[in-house]
């Protein structure tokens, strides 16, 4: 599968758009909607020059079809609809592949996608630098809601 509007969109959302590289939570530099390392593999730097919109989009775009897509395809293995699907790129956007796969959020979707209990799973990944932060509360709800809402 590949990401949708939606979840471009959720993505975007919270990670908001800066066209010069800054510090991210726990002080990594980063550019564009979140954007760690470049598609070439170079880490961003905070000496980096900035990029316009449109290059943040296309940057986004590309690692979630190189990376991000690849791992939510390679680890889920029960069916998923759309939202489910971009609510888990999200998710593993903001994460990593490395976390969905040891998730309890992960075995309860192989196991059963519909389960109303992973919403709860879900809610635990709050915390950046050991701190829970208002921003990843948020996100998850919104990434929750989106797993579970019906396909438009």
């Amino acid at each position: 599968m590949k990401t949708g509007n939606k979840g471009l969109s959720l993505i975007k959302t919270f990670e908001g758009f800066y066209s010069k590289p800054y510090l991210d939570p726990v002080g990594i530099p980063t550019i564009g909607y979140g954007v760690i390392k470049y598609p070439n593999g170079k880490r961003v730097t905070m000496q980096d020059a900035p990029i316009t919109e449109a290059r943040a989009t296309e940057l986004l775009a590309q690692l979630l079809e190189e990376t991000y897509e690849k791992e939510v395809n390679r680890l889920v293995k029960a069916p998923l609809n759309q939202n489910q699907f971009d609510a888990l790129v999200s998710f593993t956007y903001n994460l990593g592949g490395a976390n969905l796969g040891r998730s309890t959020l992960l075995k309860k979707i192989n196991a059963n996608p519909c389960d109303p209990s992973i919403r709860a799973e879900f809610e635990k990944w709050n915390k950046a630098g050991g701190k829970v932060l208002k921003g990843l509360v948020r996100r998850r709800k919104a990434e929750a809601d989106l797993y579970f809402s019906r396909e438009k």
